[in-house]
């Protein structure tokens, strides 16, 4: 694919074979994400690639843990409810996901299924954590620059035929993240990336979510 076909054609997948993932595909996908532009050069992140047991030990103490009613322990600033257009696109992309799969507001079993699937970072074969180093700790810009590494990866992943999900909903557990994934308390977790090969007979993969206008977002200044 050229750039434009990533960036374009690229999708939140969310429903995925149970194929394997090879390794090497793995280690080329980290390589070019790796890309990404940081802060004079630091490179602050680390990926924790998990899968097979340790990753199913993941999925079972997340899900667990959350419906059991333990708080969420994400160890970086969480923003608390959405407010405003932000609630707005949030329930616009719900709309759409819940639409695709034939789910109506009014059913709650199905809903919860659907929350049940994000704490099982949605039965991917490969779950990616993004951490960065604990010394950067108080540093906005470490976790800029990590949220840059994530886009390139998951944009990597598409230009060679897998698809990815960045899912905070699958590690609001950090202690059995960081258990089972061996991640030192030298680091902390950001975030994670689902990742597999697409299963094109989910029919919430082919949902394509709307962006804001240029127009809407941008400010010229200084041009004709």
């Amino acid at each position: 694919m050229d750039y434009d076909e990533v960036v374009m054609g690229r999708r939140s997948i969310r429903g995925y074979k149970k194929e394997p993932v090879p390794k090497d595909l793995i280690r080329e996908i980290v390589q070019m994400a790796g890309r990404a532009p940081s802060s004079m050069n630091t490179q602050p992140w680390h990926f924790h690639v998990v899968t097979g047991e340790p990753l199913d030990r993941i999925r079972e103490g997340n899900t667990e843990r959350n419906m059991a009613g333990v708080p969420a322990s994400r160890e970086i600033r969480q923003h608390g409810r959405y407010e405003g257009v932000h609630r707005d696109r949030q329930k616009h992309i719900a709309v759409q996901l819940f639409d695709s799969m034939g789910i109506t507001w009014g059913d709650k079993e199905r809903r919860q299924d659907w929350v049940l699937r994000g704490f099982r970072q949605f039965d991917a074969p490969v779950s990616i954590v993004v951490t960065f180093d604990k010394d950067l700790e108080n540093n906005d810009i470490a976790i800029f620059d990590c949220g840059a590494v994530t886009n390139a990866l998951v944009n990597a992943a598409w230009s060679r035929g897998l698809g990815a999900v960045i899912n905070g909903q699958g590690i609001m557990q950090s202690p059995v993240v960081r258990e089972y994934a061996g991640i030192p308390e030298d680091q902390i977790i950001m975030s994670c990336v689902a990742m597999g090969f697409p299963d094109d007979s989910f029919s919430a993969n082919a949902v394509v979510s709307t962006r804001r206008d240029v127009d809407d977002v941008v400010n010229f200044v200084g041009f004709d």
